[in-house]
């Protein structure tokens, strides 16, 4: 366990070291945010059922895609009593959009409500235009 700790922690690192890159402006562009207390990381897994090399962000064309994320996020007294650490929960959350736009920035929420997890895709005006269909917890 301690080994896989200090992969993810060194992949992390190492993804954090390479430029962002460019914004396309042919392509709509999807950025992450976990505003709840406890949320720790949201990270790109598939666009379109296609394993991604780079888990910081989406950029997509314009028109219908289905995001898959990655929330890692922690429930504070979540062993039944609240004299106990938090608990960890790993959860894959599935979003589909129809009218993604190109050249338009979106803003991909990971929130969790206890031990339930949650997604909502914000456009520009910060209109809520889609949420998860899918959710998945491994722990």
């Amino acid at each position: 366990m301690r080994t896989l700790m200090l992969l993810l922690a060194a992949g992390l690192i190492a993804g954090c070291q390479t430029p962002m890159p460019p914004v396309d402006p042919a392509m709509a562009w999807v950025d992450f945010s976990t505003p709840t207390p406890g949320g720790k990381l949201l990270m790109a897994e598939r666009l379109d059922n296609q394993r991604l090399r780079d888990g910081r962000f989406f950029q997509v064309t314009p028109g219908s895609h289905e995001l898959r994320v990655r929330f890692d996020f922690e429930v504070f007294g979540g062993g039944g009593s609240l004299m106990t650490g938090p608990v960890e929960r790993l959860c894959y959350l599935t979003i589909r959009y129809d009218h993604f736009e190109a050249g338009q920035r979106y803003l991909l929420e990971g929130r969790s409500l206890a031990f339930t997890p949650s997604a909502r895709l914000y456009n520009a005006k910060r209109e809520i235009v889609a949420e998860d269909r899918e959710v998945n917890c491994i722990i």
